[in-house]
């Protein structure tokens, strides 16, 4: 029997103890192998120690391991963040270090607001996002978030910002491929502006593709240009969430790439650091960073901004992207494993939606294809689903799409160096996993 834990996190649940991690796998400490098939929460983008990575982490500790911002100049930060700004969007030259995505998100807004307010546009105070989204847990970024479970009990404490629908036409009956549907969405946030005051609102985030609360969700046709270009019509500044789909995920650096839009603010994370230490960024025009400067400076800052070691594996990720092929290799893979997931559409009804692009990807269940309507909320699908494939030795991530209480959809992203016969593994076992889901819940499925 496991001795006591004095962590604790969001429940009393235990799991087996890490005993190591390479590539895509890792093992418990009874020798039992489980396949990353979400890379951990989005996270793992180059797989588990790679060794170039590793060294490069260890050269620099054998310099630095820490030197405070105000002190010293890095050169793991420098060079980081040149190649950062190497990869954005023309003009979005200023880098801003963090730890994780709350902080990156938070980062964004403030700068976006202190911008605001040192041109002379201190009316402008509201950000509007959509609704369901995540983008993240510290108060700045929840007040952002459209997911109720994780913030409501917490809207006292904080100032609750607009929402408008994402574009889930695949609920709505639309269809994706149609500019008319992207419009159709992108009109909500113009609505939304004239509602709250065109001189009141700040900015609108989004995430590109969708993260965790929409499942991987990507946009109706056209209608990240018509965002880009309602922001631009009201001064609205328009920043990108690409904390899950930034890093060369979904085959991209960026996501927006995909849409051909550039923002004014991005936020970076999870697979930008892969896991090898917690690194995050902000990534702003310069346009908007060179008034707040010069008005005295950017009234913001964590401890750990700018950190070497951090810094020297962000550098040593991304360099294992470009030399590895990995964004190819995501969109190539990402094809495969999109397609095994369709097919298992045809023997399990109640897989009602597959969709993402590369390897970020999602697939929803559902009690009726046609009607769209969820699973009953009874049979805890996206809990026991996520627990049938971790004991077949498959791991995936849940959430539930439908305000966060019901509705049931599963994030399939390993990392980035995932091979054809490794897609393969991911099939059978959450195949395993459906079959026994199916039988437990008493659900219809088509013999193979």
């Amino acid at each position: 029997m496991k001795p006591e834990s004095h962590l604790f996190y969001q429940t009393r649940s235990r799991r087996p103890v890490l005993a190591e991690a390479r590539g895509v796998y890792m093992w418990d400490v009874d020798g039992k192998r489980y396949l990353d098939g979400s890379s951990g929460a989005m996270v793992s983008n180059i797989g588990h120690s790679n060794p170039r990575v590793i060294d490069a982490m260890r050269r620099q500790m054998e310099k630095s391991t820490f030197g405070y911002r105000l002190h010293f100049e890095t050169e793991p930060s420098e060079k980081l963040a040149a190649k950062v700004a190497s990869l954005s969007p023309s003009g979005m030259e200023k880098v801003f270090f963090v730890s994780g995505g709350s902080e990156a998100v938070e980062s964004a807004i403030k700068l976006a607001r202190q911008y605001a307010v040192t041109v002379g546009q201190g009316s402008r105070w509201k950000v509007i996002s959509r609704d369901p989204s995540y983008h993240g847990s510290t108060l700045g970024a929840l007040a952002l978030t459209g997911y109720a479970p994780l913030s409501d009990p917490f809207m006292p404490m904080m100032q609750a910002m607009p929402k408008i629908p994402a574009p889930r036409a695949y609920l709505d009956g639309l269809d994706i491929n149609d500019p008319a549907t992207g419009q159709h969405y992108a009109e909500m946030l113009e609505a939304k502006i004239l509602e709250e005051g065109a001189d009141s609102v700040l900015a609108f985030i989004v995430e590109p593709i969708g993260g965790a609360s929409t499942g991987a969700l990507v946009p109706p046709a056209g209608y990240m240009r018509a965002v880009r270009e309602i922001c631009d019509r009201y001064g609205v500044l328009l920043i990108h969430d690409e904390v899950m789909s930034g890093g060369g995920r979904t085959g991209r650096f960026m996501g927006a790439e995909h849409f051909g839009v550039e923002p004014d603010i991005i936020a970076i994370s999870k697979g930008f650091g892969a896991g090898y230490a917690p690194l995050g960024a902000m990534i702003a025009h310069d346009r908007l960073v060179d008034p707040v400067l010069d008005a005295g400076g950017f009234l913001h800052g964590h401890t750990y901004a700018g950190n070497p070691l951090a810094c020297a594996a962000g550098l040593a990720v991304i360099e294992e992207i470009e030399s590895g092929g990995l964004m190819q290799n995501a969109s190539r893979m990402g094809g495969v494993l999109k397609s095994r997931l369709q097919n298992l559409m045809q023997r399990f009804s109640f897989i009602g939606d597959v969709r993402g692009e590369g390897l970020l990807l999602a697939f929803e269940l559902v009690s009726d294809r046609q009607s769209m309507q969820p699973l009953p909320r009874a049979l805890n699908a996206y809990n026991e689903l996520v627990e049938l494939a971790y004991a077949e030795g498959l791991i995936i991530y849940s959430r539930r799409t439908r305000g966060g209480l019901e509705g049931d959809h599963f994030l399939v992203c390993p990392p980035m160096i995932i091979s054809e016969a490794q897609v393969d593994e991911i099939i059978e076992m959450l195949t395993n996993a459906l079959t026994k889901f199916a039988v437990k819940a008493g659900l219809a499925v088509e013999t193979a």
